[in-house]
């Protein structure tokens, strides 16, 4: 098949979860042997990413998001030049400019959904819908979601409820699991000594990814005399300038800033336990759902790393407590430090390690989540087929 991805509002390449989820969904369908076109932004540091796809700069209007529908027409045009036989779109409430070319030509509508669709308890939505009186923002999401063939979410308590069940792929994004493992190597930026156990951290580091969490289990550990657990954290955001206040005169942190995803691999194989102090209390819908689809868990996962992370009932879906990481409770003080002791022992964390990279690769790699995106688009293709 044809495909044509419109993920404008992205830019490619960038360290960011977004960008790897769009550049990893393009390659695993290319790999199946798909024509793959995608609209991305480009990055100011460097080219699109080389290999089977093709990539068509395209950005929205003055770098904004939010003006991101008024580039339908050009997607339109790119449309009918390829004409492709399916449209893949990344939601956005503002956006929809894939589906309205899929309705255009005929093709296969495809609604990638990694934020909720309804609105979360606390949302200003509903309340600019009801001044505007005629709610044109549920309205115009609604129909994006009407206009769907195929509707591909890690959750589908995220979507409005009178979406057929049919329609919706419930799918998990994943990991490279081929560039992902214990033996990469690479690049990296941090040093350790004979007998340190190194705890890692990759993430925007904006406020429920919950990176201070991490620094704060350090400074409890030093302050009961454990000198040998170290962390390092990798990534940019907000929240980055208040953690390295935090870190400050903390022993065995480190902070290397934002690094070019092609570095990660190498920095997880030299690390001991990947951590994901999520704090759900720092972003409002995440107390409704976690509707994420943790990408630095899986990249832990592929590189054998055993997983620490809050208890949190989506998560549980992910790994097994005491199978493949551990879970703490973050409403008790300290726990998070606890459940770095206890990954302290090299012979827990190997056998939580080794099943965490097998649990990746049969369940959690691009490549099985790609297959499931195929199959899924050419079942919507034949129904639309027969409508017709």
């Amino acid at each position: 098949m044809r495909i044509l991805y419109s993920a404008i509002d992205q830019v490619v390449p960038a360290p960011h979860g977004g960008s790897v989820h769009v550049t990893s969904v393009a390659e695993g369908l290319s790999a199946l042997g798909h024509e793959v076109h995608v609209l991305a932004s480009p990055a100011p540091t460097g080219p699109f990413p080389p290999g089977g796809v093709v990539w068509w700069p395209m950005s929205p209007p003055l770098g904004d998001r939010r003006l991101r529908l008024l580039r339908a027409p050009d997607v339109k045009r790119r449309a009918r030049a390829l004409k492709p036989d399916a449209i893949i779109e990344r939601y956005y409430n503002f956006g929809g400019e894939g589906m309205l070319a899929a309705r255009e030509i005929g093709a296969v509508a495809v609604l990638e959904v990694n934020a909720p669709v309804v609105d979360p308890p606390g949302s200003i939505k509903p309340w600019i819908d009801r001044m505007l009186i005629v709610q044109p923002l549920r309205r115009w999401r609604d129909w994006q979601c009407r206009a769907a063939d195929l509707i591909v979410t890690p959750s589908a308590s995220i979507l409005p409820a009178d979406v057929p069940p049919p329609r919706v792929l419930e799918t998990e994004w994943g990991a490279d699991t081929d560039r992902f493992h214990p033996g990469a190597r690479g690049n990296v930026p941090f040093s350790r000594h004979q007998g340190d156990t190194v705890a890692i951290f990759v993430s925007a580091f904006r406020a429920w990814h919950g990176a201070i969490h991490l620094v704060e289990a350090i400074r409890q550990l030093r302050a009961r005399g454990r000198r040998d657990i170290k962390a390092v954290l990798i990534g940019d955001g907000p929240e980055l300038s208040r953690v390295r206040q935090a870190a400050e005169g903390l022993e065995g942190v480190t902070l290397t800033g934002a690094l070019p995803h092609s570095d990660i691999p190498a920095s997880l194989a030299a690390a001991d336990i990947g951590v994901a102090p999520f704090d759900i209390a720092a972003h409002a819908p995440l107390r409704w759902e976690f509707y994420w689809s943790p990408l630095k868990i899986f990249e832990y996962m592929a590189s054998g790393l055993p997983v620490i992370a809050p208890r949190i009932d989506r998560l549980t879906r992910i790994f097994r407590d005491g199978r493949e990481g551990i879970f703490y409770d973050p409403t008790e003080p300290g726990s998070l430090a606890l459940a770095l002791e206890r990954l302290a022992d090299p012979s827990v964390r190997s056998g939580l390690g080794t099943a965490a990279r097998d649990r990746a690769v049969d369940r959690f790699s691009w490549r099985s989540h790609c297959q499931a995106l195929d199959r899924a688009i050419r079942l919507a293709r034949d129904a639309n087929s027969d409508r017709h």
